[in-house]
């Protein structure tokens, strides 16, 4: 597979590169991002090999991020019509201002409006909820959203770590309503955060959206730079927010990831990206990159196939315990399926089937 494999984003006729270009890290503004000439060869080295997917958010590091992507190529038409620009809004980039933020008409409309003088385009690819705003009713947002495709400012409209059910009740709003329905969703995955599995995924399933995910490495985690040996000398960039992971789950894992790594003669962040690539649902993986070095050694990931057996074992070291209702399956499996066969499977039996003479009350 190579980045100008294109897919479809959910139910949209959107064609996106397996891999998308997070740029969450454009800029030093927070003291550990690119600097602007760094972020912009590793947006043209990303383009190069093929890609086509950027992703950024108003918030990114304080929305300089929004402005170097827009001065390297919002300003170009050429460039920028050949490639599926993402931002997001609710960030509050205003202190002490209550609509300056979330996911209210007037704070969506205002951030559009910034993101675009930002990113110097007249659109937005795909515009995304940011976060689930609590204090402003869903079918406001959608219907704001609506009035920024119809005005042609946005062209598609997505979600991010939102539960389920809001998913649904906008997605259901939206199509009894003749409105754009959301098309991708953006939520943390990884080898070592898979909470999702429990509604999330299945809900994307189910409904036809596009998972992007963040975070395929843990923030760095899987990197393959920190180890059980390195663990008292290697810098961590960005403090606590990664120390919280570096324990002997996550050294484990990495010893497992650097086995399958020998094995395809790759790397262990390569390993941990084709094992999120290959999730059900999955359409585009996000991937961060300080260094064009980061970058190229990410889009070889394209190249790195595993094998279904390497599949079902990394998958079984973290796989996650999902509660109720999923659990109910495995306690009552004939619930539903009586013992018959399904996808030629024949279902477990369950002692609270009825036997074959017995008849119910």
């Amino acid at each position: 597979m190579a980045l100008d494999h294109y897919a479809t984003l959910g139910r949209s006729g959107l064609r996106v590169s397996p891999l998308c270009l997070g740029a969450m890290t454009f800029g030093e503004d927070l003291g550990w991002g690119s600097s602007v000439e760094e972020s912009q060869r590793i947006m043209d080295r990303y383009i190069a090999a093929g890609g086509n997917f950027i992703d950024t958010a108003n918030f990114y590091t304080k929305s300089h991020s929004e402005k170097i992507i827009g001065d390297h190529l919002g300003r170009h038409p050429a460039k920028r019509d050949r490639l599926v620009i993402a931002t997001k809004f609710s960030g509050n980039l205003y202190p002490g201002d209550p609509n300056g933020g979330g996911s209210g008409r007037k704070s969506v409309i205002a951030a559009c409006e910034n993101s675009l003088r930002r990113l110097q385009t007249d659109y937005i690819d795909l515009y995304w909820l940011h976060n689930w705003d609590v204090n402003t009713p869903i079918d406001e947002t959608m219907a704001t959203l609506e009035d920024l495709v119809r005005a042609g400012k946005v062209r598609h409209v997505g979600v991010s770590d939102t539960p389920a059910w809001k998913v649904v009740e906008a997605n259901m709003l939206a199509r009894f309503r003749n409105w754009s329905p959301f098309i991708g969703l953006q939520i943390e995955y990884s080898l070592l955060e898979r909470s999702v599995e429990q509604e999330l995924v299945p809900m994307a399933l189910e409904h036809g959206l596009g998972i992007t995910p963040w975070s395929p490495l843990k923030g760095g985690a899987l990197s393959g730079k920190h180890t059980r040996a390195s663990a008292t000398t290697t810098k961590v960039d960005r403090g606590a927010f990664m120390t919280a992971f570096l324990d002997e789950r996550t050294f484990k894992l990495v010893d497992e990831l650097e086995h399958v790594a020998k094995a395809h003669d790759s790397t262990v962040a390569r390993v941990a990206l084709a094992w999120v690539r290959s999730r059900p649902g999955v359409t585009s993986t996000i991937i961060g990159a300080r260094r064009i070095g980061q970058l190229d050694d990410n889009i070889k990931s394209l190249e790195l196939t595993l094998t279904a057996a390497e599949i079902a074992h990394l998958d079984e070291l973290t796989k996650p315990t999902l509660g109720f209702p999923q659990n109910m399956r495995a306690y009552f499996p004939a619930f539903h399926n009586g013992g018959t066969m399904v996808n030629g499977v024949e279902m477990p039996p369950s002692s609270f089937v009825l036997e074959k003479n017995d008849k119910p009350y």
